[in-house]
């Protein structure tokens, strides 16, 4: 789960290209290779960089080298990529790892830029095999095979790893087996749209990691940094070190199969909170961040910076807890429903955000291809007559004239945890502390350090209420966080179920057709909005504030390339 990214690497949030995504379908790949047709190539890796570099127009750089640095306020909490399932960790992962399918930064979708270097899907739309790139190793000189392929994929699908992506990956995948030393297949359990995205094809060394016990991962020195010689990837990038809450420090791979970075090095700083951030970058201590809406102005206005603004896949939200064993206070719908109308999320956008965001109806953003607020059957506009009869109507009532409904005893006051270090964040949950109040509800903010609050509603699930950022990725079927079966294993950390938002991602899933896809999307989305496991506050539009001396430097919502990043000296 990520809660914004500072470095502007990419957190998988939204496209300057954004027409590229909503021109044409976005999984062509997967589309045309619907049961009984003939096999369907992926592009090559050449192919596929051929259109990239003209479509973006990078240019070769005049000054290669210098440093690259980031920022974030916040820090990373690995460096294992089967663990790494918050969006810092993420960010930093990628850039010494490669996955065995990549992603195109220009639309999200699946690309040959990965450790494949290309694919294919037999006519039973079930069957990818994945020729491996002959030229990739290791960044210790070892040969990357289909036996380290095979390994990953092992491991992923092991419970005792503790990856948050081994469920998703295996209600999708039937068997993955290495044919030769650059070949690999893998074998759905039916034709799916989604494949390729639930596959997840981190992969690492088989002869680093093939020792460790996989319930030790977590806390090996090749996760932690603490043994930089196990940290060990097939990127454009080499591990150095990693201070916790200082740094992260990465190093050209001047080996490097693919595009080899113009830049020497990435540092990624930990700063204490944004306004730190901000500062650094206003000074020249930083090259990039992602900015606080309060902070566009003096960022646009100040010479050698520049801001790019879009909108992402990334949302805000709070989660209640509906684990009765965890929280008394969110088993009733109609509790649930009443906290959201009792948030003028209009002025949240107007007010705080400064119009760099939009109210959410349903967790569909505004660049998904099932996007459709009109279709929502609740709204949740801003109606504190209406919050207050809803709890009422739950039993929640006033009993003792202490303006705190009650129910039985228990007053409706319960902790709200958040991330520290975001003034934005710190003024929402203000606000939304003061809108509960009015209605009879007290909440109080607790504000923790990043890794502090992942661990609090991954851990043992012992919470009430959070507040995080996270983002969907290019499909927008959001089995992840909504599946009945994704409490263990996946994102649905307050434990909702409903069978019949199961039964739609499935069908979705199996349907080809975007037109018919959508519909299914669409009233999955209409019953989680219904249903309020989560409340999604708004969506998220990016200001990243950055030197003007980056050239070939795009961040979108799906990723940055680095490689191409250069410095102008001049």
């Amino acid at each position: 789960m990520g809660s914004g990214q500072g470095s502007g690497l990419g957190r998988m949030v939204t496209l300057a290209l954004l027409g590229v995504l909503l021109g044409a379908p976005w999984g062509v790949l997967a589309q045309e290779a619907t049961p009984g047709s003939a096999s369907v190539h992926s592009l090559t890796r050449e192919e596929w960089t051929a259109q990239y570099v003209a479509d973006l127009g990078l240019s070769e750089a005049a000054t290669p080298g210098g440093t690259f640095i980031g920022a974030n306020a916040g820090d990373i909490q690995t460096i294992q990529p089967l663990l790494a399932d918050d969006q810092y960790s993420i960010d930093v992962v990628g850039l010494i790892y490669d996955q065995l399918v990549g992603t195109d930064p220009r639309t999200g979708q699946p690309a040959p830029n990965g450790l494949a270097d290309s694919w294919e899907i037999a006519p039973d739309g079930r069957t990818y095999t994945f020729h491996l790139n002959r030229d990739a190793r290791w960044q210790d000189g070892v040969d990357v095979t289909a036996a380290d392929v095979q390994f990953s994929f092992d491991a992923l699908a092991n419970p005792d790893v503790g990856s948050s992506y081994t469920q998703s990956f295996l209600e999708a995948t039937e068997s993955w087996r290495a044919i030769d030393d650059d070949t690999f297949e893998v074998v759905a359990k039916e034709p799916l749209v989604t494949f390729l995205y639930d596959l997840v094809t981190w992969v690492i060394p088989k002869h680093v990691w093939e020792g460790a016990p996989p319930k030790e991962w977590r806390t090996d020195p090749g996760a932690t940094g603490q043994n930089p010689a196990r940290v060990v990837g097939s990127g454009a990038f080499r591990f150095r070190e990693w201070l916790p809450g200082e740094r992260v420090t990465l190093d050209r791979n001047d080996d490097y199969s693919g595009k080899v970075p113009y830049l020497d090095s990435y540092t990624l700083l930990v700063w204490p909170d944004q306004t730190a951030i901000v500062n650094a970058l206003l000074g020249g201590q930083v090259d990039a961040a992602i900015l606080e809406p309060s902070d566009v102005a003096t960022v646009e206005s100040t010479e050698g910076l520049r801001v790019l603004t879009y909108p992402t896949a990334d949302f805000t939200f709070y989660l209640t807890n509906l684990d009765p064993a965890k929280s008394p206070y969110f088993q009733d719908v109609r509790v649930r429903q009443a906290l959201l109308y009792g948030l003028d999320r209009e002025s949240i956008a107007r007010d705080i955000l400064l119009g760099y965001g939009e109210v959410a109806h349903g967790s569909q953003p505004v660049i998904s291809y099932a996007y459709a607020p009109d279709r929502m059957t609740n709204t949740y506009d801003y109606d504190p007559e209406k919050a207050k009869a809803l709890l009422a109507e739950a039993g929640w009532t006033d009993s003792d004239g202490d303006d705190i409904v009650d129910k039985e005893g228990q007053p409706l006051a319960f902790e709200i945890l958040y991330r520290s270090g975001s003034p934005t964040e710190d003024q929402e949950l203000a606000y939304m502390q003061d809108a509960w109040k009015a209605i009879g509800v007290h909440a109080t903010p607790r504000a923790l350090e990043f890794s502090a609050l992942i661990g609090a509603i991954t851990g043992d699930h012992d919470f009430d209420m959070a507040m995080l950022g996270f983002s969907w990725d290019a499909s927008f079927i959001q089995d992840a966080m909504f599946g009945c079966d994704q409490y263990e294993g996946g994102f649905n950390v307050v434990k909702y179920c409903n069978p019949k938002v199961d039964e739609l991602n499935v069908r979705a899933k199996r349907t080809f057709d975007e037109a018919a896809r959508r519909e299914l999307v669409i009233e999955a989305t209409n019953l989680v909005n219904d249903d309020l496991p989560v409340a999604v506050l708004h969506f998220t539009k990016d200001n990243v504030g950055f030197s003007d001396r980056l050239q070939n430097y795009h961040p979108t919502t799906w990723g940055t390339d680095l490689t191409y990043v250069w410095v102008d000296e001049g």
